[in-house]
């Protein structure tokens, strides 16, 4: 039978009478519009629940009305250690009700004065809806049953998909070896409850928890997908649900609440088809003994919604641990509160008399479980989908998801937002500052050298956790794999666990990334800066365990630098099957022999190792010819040649070299990932260094515009200030338009690298890499307009990040090449984004004269298709055939193919089933 709220109210207590003169002079200066002064004060106790006493308070605020708090505290008198924490449940409640649509009432305040009303506590709102105390929904419909249930497997999974970084949660507790400290934890509070002079222990509980101890679940150990925030107490009873809508709008009793192994949580909730808590009876048989009452889900229904919600695999590997030890953590529970009782300061009233009982028979369901050989299915029978895979599988897809109130597609998470304000504070505090100091060393007679400042904030970085940001997921958790393989789990704050990041995907590093590309020193500060990241990328994705070790681990630490040797001067090596630099096998090592250039990082003195491109077999199918190998930069017959000056910029001390490898004899365990497999290491380094420069370019682009802005605001023309003409103001405002469309881009290429993985997401990577540099481009431009003669030189860093842009059309593949033609056949899709299973034919049926009358950018797609397929496509007769999948033919509007260029006919583009389509402009 539901209730409502006020229907569990009762006097209070005797044994939990507070002061109420205290707490209402307390309550009037700590809570926010608590009625001051207040004509009265009514106070009465929830008679629900076993735990902390909590009380409903009525203040008469005057004119007929009255407010309603919730009080909740701790116990009087000697409680278990680390039990009725009730300053751990404010913390929880607080940040779940300002970040997140997880359903908690407001959290007004916390007191740990003891002094006050005897015990700490804290007010929160109070809610007026109905709770469902009996298990069996006693009362209610079946249609209502089963919607209260699926709000609950829904609401839970709402909690267990909040990201914990983001609303400052990260260190509310352990993620790893949940189950474990649990075991160990409810065992020793169950010694603590029972014993000499203490409620008798009963031997089976005691089994039961070695039982435990020995069948812990392997994924217990892990950090990542699926642990989290976990409730502790999950069950209906726990829940409010609105008066009149059907829908959950509070979470309560989170004194257990702690982070780790969220499935707990799932097992916890599902008590109810096991044993009924609630019954007087000797069996106290759950749903499985008395039967699943009409409406309310099967416990395989049940768990196929949660897993559903959540994304969880479906948990059946491990399911009787997880039973047993929620039945065991009860049967602890109800023990303590028995000895409460029997001391005489149990909030639950009458309840707790039977508590010890109760405590007993969920250690023989225990057992009765532990005994059967299955207790739930392998997979779920039928109904909503649950995916088959592993916990594993799931971790890299469904890590760093997040609940919070302002989502949307590229709407950073609360985790990404704290990490982009630290990193934005780093900037303004030091980088910025240390901009000229940087400039004078590197325009000196000591250029080649390390300013002592930089290592200096390099440690400051470290310590302040925005070290190696770039890692991506995959890669972190391979590298911890094999790096850290021998040793034991480290912490998420542990310096091993450091080196690998901060666990971002691309997309949320691109927010921070584009900080970083404010400044040209800014990301060596971070160790994000290329080559290094792409390098790193590259060992950590390919490297074998000895190169890791040898090479990465002091890359990640910033110990060392790298460079990067592909480019070579007597070839086009924009075309990198033209490379000639040769890697030869003689016995236990390779010889190469080439010229490079443009090998950035290598004029740094701390260049230690170099990755080279060249080629292994020169009769090798023209893909599998190339081999990536690592070289020690100071092995015999490397000579650096000179540093590359870009637009008079050397780039010191980081430098581009040109370098001759004569002879050069390096161990063939170097060799990375196997002869012939240069390119395939090359595509899946291309696309993130790639997306990393856009990202980069997107930051130069915004502190041009800032600087611009500045400096239109302070300098006067011809009587008024650059910011008051019209002329500037419309260019900034199209300098805007194309940053803020840029930006979007990169975005979206970086969500799809994250989501379809490198060769799936090329096309959007390559139209941001044309458009991120253009733009940045023209926005640097104009920035040095603005600031006249000044802009050209080094006063401003204006004409060294339009330097670097510049350089970075033809960074990683020049415009002309593979972006040009890979982005024009994106776009043909886009432009017929129709689904159809039929070949797409575009028809261009119009003479040349005619063009002007058509949009410039469809116009313009029509002359690069023409550029492609030569005469073949003429403006005045064509119909082009593009074998590409899921788009639309063309018919002319009376049904018939189209004709020449002499017929009027507009072609119209309809589905494979005949039905017209608008098509939209590009």
């Amino acid at each position: 039978m539901a209730m409502l709220t006020s229907g569990l109210l009762r006097p209070v207590d005797a044994a939990h009478a507070i002061d109420e003169g205290a707490l209402l002079r307390y309550a009037a200066e700590h809570v926010a519009g608590f009625p001051s002064p207040a004509q009265g004060l009514f106070l009465t106790q929830f008679g629900h629940g076993q735990s902390n006493p909590t009380y409903c308070i009525e203040v008469s605020a005057g004119g007929g009305v009255t407010r309603r708090y919730v009080l909740r505290k701790k116990p009087a008198g000697a409680i278990l250690q680390s039990a009725h924490a009730v300053e751990r449940e404010f913390q929880v409640l607080k940040a779940l009700g300002t970040h997140t649509d997880v359903p908690v009432p407001k959290v007004f305040c916390l007191c740990t004065d003891a002094s006050v009303i005897g015990t700490p506590f804290y007010i929160m709102e109070y809610l007026e809806g109905l709770i469902y105390p009996d298990n069996k929904l006693t009362g209610v419909t079946p249609a209502k049953r089963k919607i209260i249930c699926l709000a609950a497997a829904e609401t839970l999974a709402a909690i267990h998909k909040v990201d914990v970084t983001a609303i400052g949660l990260q260190k509310y507790g352990r993620r790893d070896n949940y189950c474990k400290r649990q075991v160990e934890r409810w065992e020793r509070q169950y010694l603590s409850s029972t014993g000499e002079g203490k409620p008798a222990r009963y031997q089976k509980m005691l089994d039961l928890a070695r039982w435990l101890k020995e069948h812990i679940p392997k994924e217990d150990s892990s950090t990542g997908f699926g642990t989290g925030l976990v409730h502790g107490d999950y069950r209906v009873d726990n829940l409010v649900f609105h008066p009149t809508e059907d829908r959950v709008i509070g979470v309560l009793d989170w004194e257990l609440s702690t982070l780790g192994n969220q499935m707990c949580d799932v097992a916890y909730s599902s008590l109810p088809y096991i044993i009924d808590a609630s019954s007087d009876s000797y069996s106290y048989g759950g749903f499985e003994y008395t039967g699943v009452p009409d409406g309310i889900p099967s416990l395989e229904e049940y768990l196929t919604v949660y897993c559903s919600i959540s994304a969880r695999p479906w948990p059946a590997a491990n399911w009787k641990f997880y039973m047993a030890f929620s039945l065991f953590r009860g049967a602890s529970i109800y023990a303590g509160v028995y000895h409460r009782w029997t001391m005489g300061n149990a909030s639950g009233g009458e309840r707790a008399r039977s508590s010890g009982k109760l405590a007993n028979a969920m250690v023989d369901r225990a057992w009765d479980l532990i005994s059967r050989e299955n207790i739930l299915r392998e997979q779920p029978a039928g109904g909503m989908h649950v995916s088959k895979g592993s916990w594993q599988e799931f971790q890299r897809e469904h890590e760093g998801s997040i609940s919070t109130k302002d989502e949307g597609k590229f709407v950073p998470s609360g985790k990404v937002m704290q990490l982009r304000n630290k990193l934005m504070k780093f900037m303004e505090d030091h980088i910025y500052p240390m901009e000229g100091e940087f400039y004078k060393l590197a325009q000196s007679t000591s250029k080649w050298t390390i300013h002592p400042e930089e290592e200096k904030l390099k440690t400051l970085a470290k310590r302040e956790g925005l070290w190696n940001l770039f890692i991506p997921l995959d890669s972190a958790a391979r590298a911890r794999e094999i790096l850290f393989e021998d040793r034991p789990h480290n912490s998420p704050e542990s310096s091993e666990e450091l080196l690998l990041g901060a666990g971002l995907t691309n997309l949320e590093y691109g927010y921070l990334c584009e900080i970083m590309g404010r400044s040209v020193w800014a990301p060596q500060i971070f160790n994000c800066n290329p080559p290094d990241t792409g390098n790193m990328e590259v060992l950590l994705r390919y490297g074998t365990k000895e190169q890791q070790k040898q090479w990465l681990v002091p890359l990640l630490e910033g110990k060392i630098r790298s460079g990067f040797a592909m480019t070579e001067p007597l070839v086009a090596s924009s075309d990198a099957t033209n490379i000639e630099c040769s890697i030869s096998r003689q016995g236990d090592f390779y010889v190469i022999n080439g010229r490079k250039w443009w090998t950035s990082g290598a004029m740094d003195p701390r260049c230690q190792i170099l990755i080279l491109m060249g080629k292994t077999d020169f009769s090798a199918p023209k893909h599998k010819q190339q081999s990536m190998i690592l070289v020690d930069i100071k092995t015999p017959g490397v000579q650096i040649r000179r540093p590359l000056l870009v637009f008079g910029f050397d780039d010191a001390p980081h430098g581009h070299a040109e370098i001759t490898f004569e002879n050069v004899r390096v161990p063939a365990t170097n060799i990375l990932l196997g002869e012939g497999r240069g390119f395939e290491i090359a595509q899946g380094r291309l696309g993130p260094g790639r997306l990393h420069h856009c990202m980069r370019l997107i930051g130069a682009a915004e502190r041009g515009m800032n600087l611009m802005v500045e400096r239109a605001l302070s300098r006067t023309t011809f009587g008024k200030k650059i910011a008051q003409h019209g002329s500037f103001l419309a260019d900034l405002a199209k300098c805007r338009v194309e940053l803020e469309q840029a930006r979007l881009l990169v975005l979206e290429a970086a969500d799809q690298l994250d989501r379809h993985g490198n060769k799936k997401a090329r096309g959007i990577l390559a139209m941001a890499k044309v458009a991120a540099p253009n733009m940045a481009l023209k926005v640097l431009d104009m920035a040095m307009q603005v600031h006249g003669a000044a802009g050209l030189s080094s006063d401003t860093v204006l004409s060294h990040l339009w330097a670097t842009a510049r350089t970075l059309r033809l960074a990683d593949g020049p415009d002309e090449v593979v972006e040009l033609s890979t982005t024009l056949r994106l776009a043909l899709i886009t432009v017929f984004h129709i689904p159809s299973p039929t070949n797409i034919i575009f028809v261009f049926s119009l003479p040349t004269s005619t063009f002007s009358k058509y949009p410039p950018a469809f116009m313009y797609i029509t002359y690069l298709v023409m550029l492609l397929f030569g005469a073949a496509a003429t403006a005045s007769l064509t119909v082009v055939k593009f074998p590409l999948p899921s788009l639309a033919t063309t018919k002319s509007a009376a049904g018939k193919p189209p004709c020449c260029c002499c017929s009027r006919r507009r072609s119209v583009a309809v589905t494979h089933d005949g039905n017209p389509l608008r098509r939209t402009r590009p």
